[in-house]
């Protein structure tokens, strides 16, 4: 195979200078055009409104105030879900859903970004007969949900029983004491969240859409909206015939009439040598939850994480969740009573929060863990359409049902929806991505294009090598990221093209790699 230095589809590149253009041909206030859609909003529902309209025929910016997946799309557990715990709490539509559309991603649209995870969920003396065999049954269920789905048993295997002896071998971290064995059970796990939304806006991007990062929306009207350039400062009108608000959380802030009930979900990053070899992720249940469970979830870069909580948060939205003690200490707490390892504050060596865009529905429980996670589109007197709920899992069907409103809305002159078949960038055959001659990590990340990666590497050894000690990030990747996928600065590259910011010390040490990818890039251009 000849490696090659270009994206694999055309048109795919994100970068400033093809942003400077797009903002420059839309805002112009002469020959500015007025486009069919602007999404507002450029995490996974957003990215995926706008690669649904584009891929519809229809003309689209779509913008946001910082960054691809700046908000809740990068803080999520990067797990896909098959919908078992909606199917547990009788909510039958979105269990289904979630069966389908993780389906759609393993199999046809990002196969080189999510694939079957295996879970052990541990028989500890805290789960009793009774509890042990719901859970059995629940895990049955969820097969039953993968078999609706049409999903292949290659791709998702059958759930099954462990012995005691199968379950320390898959996790020798759970304590010896009480453990009568394990169930064993799959699910979809990404790559990495943030990399899945920026494969979708340059899918979005390649069918024409205009994304437009560092945008913030100040006003948003029935007929365009008033945008802020954050590099410039310029206060710039763009014109559009319908707007679809993707915002996430931030939603209720530009449209009046929405409220959110915003849930927090905390995860914890330890490496991975304090919990030692872990074949599969572990479900570790809540004490006094039946339903309820904390992941540890082993990352294959030298890190594991672990979450989540799910907990209300009131009063202003920030830009980046703090994570509160009361969060650090509930986590550790759950992982004692069922490990052999004491994990201590210490060991902590990161954490990360997202916020959930729940709608608000409280009753007097004011429990955010038992608000339904359906999405809903909602319409304005003005025709404005926001989309808000859901979850990762179900981006693309937001999308779709976010596009399908503002079509109807304006009468836009639309074809169908084509998403469910439509391969992300990277996506090619398991047994292509299998051929490819290059380091299957780089086949995770970045799938068919994983060559044009390693091409860099080759080209300058110095970019072959990695950009922290014990990490597997190399300079490549960062240039890549520059040319390729959008990033403007440091932040871009180290906090959501790569997972290195997750770890201060680590990201303080990736720091001067990433300016020079950024200086590289700038020497090119």
């Amino acid at each position: 195979m000849n490696p090659t230095s270009s994206p694999a589809l055309p048109g795919a590149s994100l970068n400033a200078e093809r942003r400077r253009r797009d903002l420059e041909r839309l805002s112009d206030s002469d020959t500015g055009a007025v486009v069919d859609v602007l999404v507002v909003g450029l995490g996974a529902t957003g990215a995926g409104a706008a690669l649904d309209a584009a891929t519809r025929g229809l003309t689209v910016a779509a913008i946001d105030a910082h960054d691809l997946a700046f908000g809740t799309s990068r803080w999520s557990s990067k797990l896909i879900h098959g919908g078992l715990r909606y199917l547990a709490s009788g909510q039958l539509d979105v269990a289904h859903e979630s069966a389908v559309e993780r389906g759609i991603l393993m199999e046809r649209t990002a196969p080189h970004l999510v694939r079957a995870q295996p879970f052990v969920l541990p028989l500890t003396p805290l789960v009793s007969r009774g509890q042990a065999t719901l859970a059995r049954a629940g895990f049955l269920a969820g097969d039953l949900l993968r078999v609706g789905a049409r999903t292949s048993r290659r791709t998702l295997p059958q759930p099954r029983t462990l012995s005691a002896v199968e379950t320390r071998h898959l996790a020798p971290a759970l304590r010896r004491g009480g453990l009568r064995g394990g169930l064993l059970s799959w699910d979809g796990r990404l790559t990495d969240d943030a990399r899945l939304v920026t494969a979708i806006a340059r899918t979005a991007a390649a069918h024409g859409a205009r994304i437009l990062t560092r945008t913030r929306a100040l006003e948003l009207h029935g007929d365009g909206a008033l945008v802020r350039d954050e590099t410039t400062g310029q206060e710039l009108r763009l014109r559009a015939r319908t707007i679809i608000n993707a915002a996430g959380v931030w939603a209720g802030g530009l449209i009046d009439n929405v409220r959110l009930r915003p849930s927090r979900g905390t995860h914890l990053v330890l490496r991975s040598e304090t919990l030692g070899t872990l074949s599969a992720g572990l479900h570790i249940p809540i004490p006094g939850e039946t339903n309820r469970f904390v992941l540890v979830l082993p990352q294959g870069d030298g890190r594991v994480y672990v979450g989540l909580t799910d907990e209300p948060v009131d009063g202003d939205i920030p830009d980046v969740p703090e994570v509160p003690e009361t969060d650090i200490g509930f986590l550790l707490d759950v992982l004692g009573s069922a490990l052999d390892v004491t994990v201590h504050r210490s060991d902590v060596v990161g954490a990360f929060a997202g916020l959930r865009p729940l709608l608000d529905t409280r009753d007097a429980s004011g429990r955010t863990a038992d608000i339904s996670r359906k999405h809903a589109v909602l319409t304005s007197p003005d025709g404005i359409v926001t989309v808000v709920g859901g979850k990762l899992t179900t981006y693309r069907r937001m999308a779709q049902d976010a596009v399908d409103a503002a079509v109807a809305t304006r009468g836009l002159d639309a074809g169908p929806c084509r998403t469910a078949s439509l391969p992300l960038v990277g996506a090619a055959r398991p047994q292509t991505l299998a051929g490819l001659d290059v380091p299957p990590r780089l086949v995770q990340r970045y799938g068919s294009e994983a060559p044009a990666v390693q091409a860099l590497g080759l080209a300058d050894p110095a970019l072959a090598e990695p950009v922290v000690p014990g990490h597997t990030v190399t300079g490549a990747e960062l240039v890549w990221a520059v040319r390729h996928e959008g990033a403007l600065d440091t932040s871009d590259l180290l906090d959501r093209r790569t997972r290195i910011g997750l770890v201060p010390e680590d990201r303080a040490q990736a720091e001067e790699a990433a300016r020079d990818a950024l200086a590289r890039t700038a020497q090119v251009g």
